[in-house]
């Protein structure tokens, strides 16, 4: 950052690299849409090169870096309040064949379909259940399991105190364990009665 700072713009591309990844998972769980995670993604590298000169070498980039990301969920989250629209490339679930986007339903790569298909269910039902979670334990949740953050770095940037951050990281985890049995307990009905 440093080194961007002083206008190396190999640099830039330095950081896009080591924290793209990282951030993109984050984005895109707390958002729970790929193009709107996509769209915030770019923005925070648009608000780096933007606030390249405010960076101060004291702050620890990742953590800088999530914090725009941050900001730039909380405002998302606050805008979807007021204007609840779905996404045209997304199914409701139980509508259509299968509930699944047009994207979702084509052939397997590894030609073993079923598998591939059950690891998607089992992927949108987490990130369903995360997405559920109350946004200060959503918050919480992704700072520590995507950006892995330690509980200090997750109360300063949410401004709590610890022991505030650790409660709700055990709610998060309480409300998605609970979550996730009741949809082991369905699937496990489920398949006994496919059973002969």
């Amino acid at each position: 950052m440093a080194a961007y700072k002083k206008g190396d713009l190999a640099a830039f591309a330095e950081l896009v690299d080591r924290h793209e990844k990282r951030l993109w998972n984050f984005l895109r769980r707390f958002v729970r849409d790929e193009a709107t995670a996509e769209d915030l993604l770019q923005e925070v590298f648009l608000r780096v090169v933007k606030s390249a000169a405010d960076w101060q070498p004291s702050a620890k980039v990742s953590t800088w870096l999530f914090t725009i990301a941050r900001n730039l969920c909380t405002d998302q989250a606050r805008r979807a309040e007021f204007r609840r629209a779905e996404s045209l490339d997304q199914v409701k679930a139980g509508e259509g064949d299968s509930g699944l986007r047009r994207i979702d339903q084509v052939a397997a790569a590894s030609g073993d379909a079923e598998t591939e298909v059950m690891g998607r269910e089992i992927a949108s039902l987490i990130d369903r259940a995360v997405g559920e979670l109350p946004l200060e334990q959503r918050e919480v949740f992704l700072m520590r399991e995507v950006m892995d953050m330690s509980f200090a770095e997750i109360a300063a940037q949410v401004g709590a105190s610890e022991p505030t951050v650790k409660s709700r990281m055990r709610y998060a985890l309480q409300r998605l364990r609970s979550k996730l049995g009741e949809l082991h307990e369905t699937a496990g009905a489920a398949a006994a009665e496919g059973t002969p």
